[in-house]
């Protein structure tokens, strides 16, 4: 029988400032008393911030702000992203975890934080969950001089929250919770958008019935909920409540029904309507080289923009989806897909700053019957240029073929090749 401190199983393990802590790192400095920034300076003073040092954050600096939010009485030091760093870290710290625990009871949610369930090791190392947790942490201080936190609670969703609301208030940089903590520690914490799953469209439409904190949530009736948010109010409603039914086992079995590949990205300047086609041109052979490569075709297509702030109407954006006539893995049917949804619901007068493109319902190429009319011989030969293709850029890299497209001064996909998670190195 478990003990009432066993029954706190669920650790949830975060990296404090990832970011900006192994950029401490590396440098032999402090990032609890340096003022250490994570930003591409040459992307400009609008430029988000990947990540600030806990001592910023100590003088009032916001997490992820835009460089030119930064207080201006502060001195920092900006450093450009290293995203393979970041990563390689990254990896040695699951690593230093994988030590310890089994990989079928931990799961890496994010290059920063992984979620582990502590129970089939609390006997094996005569070990409290937080004792446990303190051995993890201590381990990743050691050995890359980086500051882990850690959430711990009786189900997923009260550690994550454990972690994010609760751990950076204690001492031991270990936040505990269970229903009965929850409520009292978490029900009127304010915004609820620090809870975790809760966005502010989310938020914005429990306003409607007063809500403003989880508590607020538990007020309003199920069916009201049900009738607003469909499906997903089952969740909510469980949250909060502080309640969670889904294990760790669980997320590592499941396997999505639906499947897609998507592609976006943020442009370094406002672009005019013609230029961003060129940009989706690019995403949309890019995504159909992978759809080859995986031997699927996509039943339909997505298309989203999001506009340039400006005078008129701020910056909302526009988005469509579209199924396709039978599932294809053609770049030159896909693009005319596309750029079909694009010129219908894009408006050619506002300048573009974001883009985006999915291909959805995806099924194997293989089960795609060819059409008894049309150009299926083009089709077979189109598709063995793209696995030619495709085969050239893994074995040389992803700039050894390209269009000429890619050459004009408003492409991006050369750049973005030599780039990870949208940034240098």
């Amino acid at each position: 029988m478990a003990t009432p401190e066993e029954e706190y199983r669920y650790l949830a393990i975060d990296l404090k400032s990832f970011y900006a802590s192994v950029e401490c790192a590396d440098r032999g400095l402090d990032p609890f008393s340096t003022h250490l920034v994570v930003a591409d300076p040459s992307r400009g003073p609008g430029t988000i911030c990947l990540a600030v040092s806990p001592a910023l954050k100590a003088h009032g600096c916001p997490p992820r702000p835009r460089v030119r939010d930064i207080p201006s009485n502060l001195r920092y030091l900006m450093v450009r992203p290293r995203m393979r760093r970041y990563m390689e870290v990254s990896s040695q710290i699951v690593a230093i975890y994988l030590r310890r625990v089994s990989q079928e009871d931990l799961h890496v949610y994010s290059v920063d934080e992984c979620f582990i369930d502590t129970a089939p090791y609390l006997r094996l190392y005569d070990m409290t969950p937080r004792e446990l947790s303190w051995a993890l942490m201590a381990d990743v201080e050691r050995e890359t001089k980086i500051c882990a936190t850690a959430g711990l609670g009786t189900n997923l969703f009260l550690s994550k929250v454990a972690l994010d609301l609760i751990a950076k208030h204690e001492s031991d940089h270990t936040g505990v919770l269970d229903e009965e903590a929850f409520k009292r520690r978490v029900w009127h914490h304010r915004p609820i958008t620090d809870i975790w799953g809760i966005a502010s469209g989310t938020a914005r439409r429990l306003l409607k019935w007063g809500a403003r904190d989880l508590h607020g949530v538990t007020r309003i009736p199920p069916n009201e909920l049900r009738s607003e948010f469909g499906v997903t109010a089952n969740t909510l409603i469980d949250h909060a409540w502080g309640r969670e039914s889904c294990t760790l086992s669980q997320i590592k079995s499941y396997e999505p029904k639906g499947h897609s590949i998507s592609n976006g990205q943020v442009l370094m300047r406002d672009y005019a309507f013609d230029e961003a086609l060129v940009v989706l041109r690019e995403m949309t052979d890019a995504s159909a080289l992978q759809l080859v490569g995986r031997g699927e075709a996509a039943s339909g297509v997505s298309v989203w923009c999001g506009y340039a702030w400006d005078d008129l109407a701020g910056a909302p954006g526009a988005s469509a989806a579209r199924r396709l006539p039978a599932p294809t893995d053609s770049r030159e049917a896909l693009w005319d897909a596309v750029s079909r949804v694009w010129r219908e619901v894009v408006d050619p007068a506002r300048p573009v700053r974001r883009v985006g493109i999915a291909l959805t319902g995806l099924v194997g190429a293989a089960s795609v019957q060819a059409p008894l009319f049309g150009p299926g011989r083009r089709a077979d030969a189109e598709r063995a240029l793209a696995r030619a293709e495709a085969r050239a850029r893994d074995r040389f890299g992803n700039t050894a073929v390209f269009r000429g497209v890619d050459l004009r001064p408003c492409a991006t996909g050369l750049a973005r090749a030599e780039q990870v998670g949208g940034h240098h190195e």
